[in-house]
């Protein structure tokens, strides 16, 4: 049984609430369970030195953590004047999904920042954060078109992300941080719309896993990310 009483395919209770940021192109707070993530979409003009000049644009991210989203406060990265490596390995992973999924000729020469700052953390804040940063991305591209910004359609399918793993002995889906923190395997998926894979990111602890496994955690991510699609397709036309 696992801690919340779920099955092992039952997902936490999902919930996307779009523009909670009145003053961003684009905005959501996305909860699954007891984690809940602030993602903020901003349109910037500048673009990095590299990219200047070269017809395209550019979509990124940045992912933080109150000091209050554990269980005893956190020190706040800029005090401490540094990064964590997770951190750092978080936003570049939340960056590369979205990419994945834009069309950065078609987006113009501009930057679209994702913020994603996790108010309350109890396990899959990254996967929390892709799920509801696409969302903000989508409003902030909707908000780019109706004032003639963008030079296309930049929006070629819909991205989520959700964590899988072996719970004692069974393989489970969406885990919360008590199964995270005991889970002999974590991994986690990063999906389009159409069911293309991005990324897939598996850990074994103590114990490796085998392929019969990896396939079952893959077949939990498959269908758990096909009800964060639609969850992510009724937000946004509500």
């Amino acid at each position: 049984m696992r801690p919340s009483g779920r099955t092992p395919e039952q997902m936490r209770a999902v919930t996307i609430e779009r523009n909670v940021a009145m003053k961003a192109e684009g905005s959501c707070l996305v909860s699954f369970g007891n984690t809940k993530v602030l993602c903020t979409a901003s349109v910037e003009t500048s673009l990095p030195g590299w990219l200047r000049g070269k017809g395209q644009g550019w979509v990124t991210a940045e992912y933080g953590m109150l000091p209050r989203a554990t269980g005893s406060r956190t020190r706040r990265e800029a005090t401490a004047g540094k990064q964590s490596g997770r951190t750092q390995e978080i936003q570049r992973l939340i960056g590369r999904s979205l990419r994945a999924v834009v069309d950065l000729e078609a987006l113009g020469e501009v930057q679209v920042t994702l913020d994603c700052d996790v108010l309350e953390a109890d396990g899959g804040t990254r996967t929390a954060s892709i799920t509801g940063a696409y969302v903000a991305l989508a409003d902030a591209i909707e908000w780019m078109e109706t004032r003639q910004l963008t030079r296309g359609k930049p929006l070629k399918d819909s991205v989520a992300a959700i964590s899988c793993g072996i719970y004692r002995g069974t393989a489970v889906c969406d885990l919360d941080y008590l199964e995270d923190v005991e889970a002999h395997t974590d991994a986690n998926f990063v999906m389009t719309g159409s069911g293309k894979f991005v990324e897939i990111q598996g850990t074994a602890e103590g114990a490796p896993f085998d392929r019969a496994e990896l396939e079952a955690l893959m077949g939990l991510a498959q269908n758990g990310i096909a009800e964060l699609t639609q969850l992510q397709q009724t937000a946004l036309l509500s």
